[in-house]
């Protein structure tokens, strides 16, 4: 993982001082030695989306605004953020009406990565809130595709693995631990009523989960089923379950876009394993598949369309 890191963050020091020479306007600090990425100022954030050269500034607003300063990830300004990544290739597929494109690859297992998803300017949207599992804080998507049949689109670049369940993550000091807190496990615990921490505030996860996986919500689990693949479950829930409280198992799927040079994502890496497993509980493992940045992005290189574009993730991502 090191080497790989060193690599990505060596050709964003180069990337940065061919692109921007006067860093001082831009970015916070200058080269480091303890292997920290350029990251821009808070200000200038916007110049981490790629945007092809002489845009006007109209077309500029309306690229940016597909994901607006409120939504952005805290390290947005990092050239490491996948949520910039995911921004610069999707938002502008979006406004310069390539979309469709996508729905010619394939993923990682042979089925088409966007199966029964026409995707098109007026139902593919960035950063979009889930607001029916009853969350404290809603499952928001990096990208997802609307309509009858549902996409859920997760970005991943750097990242070593997936989100997981804020209740382990919980210390002492927290005011909620003495409640909240869970262990790892599918158990009854701190005199709760339900096994699942969240379960017992109301989220809605454990009524979806016994449909859409080959689990049970009424028996003890030592470790927690969704404990490693939290996001990718919630994800899938996100387009598989229904606001009055359904699954309909054939009208949504997720998807991961990872980068292909991330040993974490290669065959046993530990978010690979964690994909495979998960797909190996679902009653339909369609409802979730995988694709890379590379495969992604060639396919658009060898449509002949967004020249400019593939130019800049190459220079900027070696992708």
């Amino acid at each position: 993982m090191s080497e790989y890191l060193d690599t990505l963050v060596s050709g964003f020091w180069d990337y940065q001082q061919k692109v921007f020479p006067n860093w001082k306007i831009f970015f916070d600090q200058p080269e480091k030695s303890n292997k920290r990425p350029p990251v821009f100022l808070k200000n200038r954030a916007d110049y981490n989306v790629l945007m092809k050269p002489g845009i006007s500034p109209e077309k500029r607003r309306i690229i940016l605004n597909q994901l607006p300063p409120r939504s952005r990830h805290k390290w947005f300004g990092s050239m490491k953020s996948s949520q910039a990544l995911a921004q610069s290739v999707f938002a502008n597929l979006k406004e310069y009406e390539k979309l469709h494109y996508l729905e010619e690859i394939s993923c990682d297992h042979g089925d088409p990565l966007f199966e029964n998803g026409s995707i098109t300017r007026d139902n593919f949207f960035m950063e979009y809130d889930i607001n029916f599992l009853k969350e404290p804080r809603h499952t928001n998507l990096d990208c997802f595709i609307s309509g009858e049949y549902k996409i859920a689109v997760e970005c991943k670049l750097t990242e070593s693995e997936f989100g997981n369940c804020s209740r382990i993550r919980l210390k002492e000091k927290d005011p909620n631990y003495d409640t909240d807190y869970c262990n790892g496990s599918y158990t009854f615990q701190r005199d709760r009523k339900e096994r699942c921490s969240l379960t017992e505030i109301g989220v809605l996860y454990w009524r979806y989960i016994p449909e859409v996986f080959k689990l049970n919500s009424d028996v003890n689990y030592n470790v927690c089923p969704i404990k490693k693949n939290y996001q990718l479950v919630r994800n899938i829930l996100a387009v598989c379950g229904r606001t009055n409280g359904k699954v309909d198992q054939e009208m949504g799927h997720a998807i991961v876009i990872y980068d292909a040079r991330n040993p974490k994502f290669q065959q046993n890496g530990e978010a690979y394993s964690v994909f495979e497993d998960t797909r190996k509980l679902l009653r339909n493992p369609k409802k979730l598949r995988k694709c890379s940045w590379q495969k992604l992005i060639d396919h658009i290189r060898q449509k002949g369309a967004m020249e400019w574009l593939t130019e800049q993730l190459f220079i900027k991502y070696g992708i």
